[in-house]
């Protein structure tokens, strides 16, 4: 019989808890490093960079050294893109093709604009809605219809004053002149 001990079991350590485990939870409008957007939109970071290379419209903060920060509303257009794309099946072309026509359906299921040839629209989105978003630009996707109805009526309203404006300009050129 042998007097020997067991070995004894080796004391197991626990890994430190990464630095994602230890992020602090950041407001709505704080600014997101690549790392975080890619972590909540579950796609790489290069995928992130390479749609910032198809799309004029995600637009991060770079900082010293190249570090981007991603605003909230640009977070909102790569949730919309990354949902076109992989749940939807459109191509980055056709994605393109919407935001260019200003219909992108957005993360939340609203519909932007009803584009012919694409998927069907969200129920409850009738042509009314669609033509009164269709030829505003890809941020006043997130009004309703009657913030577009005003949102145009107050174009109609500042574009009616800078002709007034150009007239009166004119008129006093002739007088001086």
């Amino acid at each position: 019989m042998s007097s020997a001990k067991p070995a004894a079991r080796p004391e197991v350590i626990q890994p430190a808890p990464s630095a994602r485990a230890k992020r602090v939870e950041k407001s709505a409008d704080a600014f997101r490093t690549i790392s975080e957007v890619a972590d909540e939109l579950e796609v790489p970071q290069h995928v992130l960079r390479f749609w910032e290379t198809k799309f004029a419209q995600i637009r991060p903060l770079k900082r010293g050294g190249g570090r981007r920060y991603y605003r909230p509303e640009d977070i909102d257009l790569l949730r919309a893109i990354r949902g076109l794309l992989y749940d939807k099946g459109y191509t980055i072309k056709g994605v393109q093709k919407l935001i260019r026509e200003g219909g992108l359906k957005l993360a939340d299921g609203e519909v932007v604009a009803d584009i012919p040839g694409a998927p069907e629209a969200e129920e409850g989105a009738g042509p009314a809605e669609a033509a009164a978003a269709a030829d505003l630009p890809l941020f006043r996707a997130t009004l309703s219809v009657d913030q577009v109805k005003d949102v145009k009526t107050a174009i109609g309203e500042l574009t009616d004053l800078r002709d007034r404006l150009r007239n009166a300009l004119e008129a006093c050129k002739r007088a001086r002149g």
